[in-house]
């Protein structure tokens, strides 16, 4: 896949569930993934902050992002197809919600 110029990430797909959010996410070699997760949400955050100021004010000590997450990557143990399930199937079905199928402009 080419990336869009510019781009460092592209997001495949992005859901809820109750209260948790998963991304399956492309990215180039070059960030490791603790660096991608650093990106995603410090842009997000500043994002949703921007357009919505009241969030801040509603979250104990103003975090929005808990410190914990899990990443899989693809390789010969985990297709892309494997961790697209694992995406959509987290939490309870039925509260699963799709956002996205295509990339989002955070970067």
């Amino acid at each position: 896949m080419r990336f869009p110029r510019g781009r460092r990430l592209v997001f495949l797909k992005i859901g809820t569930d109750k209260n948790q959010v998963h991304f399956l996410i492309q990215s180039i070699p070059k960030y490791s993934v603790t660096e991608i997760i650093r990106m995603i949400k410090s842009n997000s955050v500043k994002k949703i902050f921007e357009k919505h100021p009241e969030v801040k004010k509603q979250l104990w000590g103003g975090e929005f992002w808990s410190d914990g997450f899990f990443v899989n990557t693809v390789s010969k143990f985990g297709s892309e197809d494997t961790i697209s399930k694992y995406v959509r199937n987290q939490g309870m079905e039925k509260e699963y919600k799709k956002l996205h199928y295509q990339q989002i402009s955070l970067f």
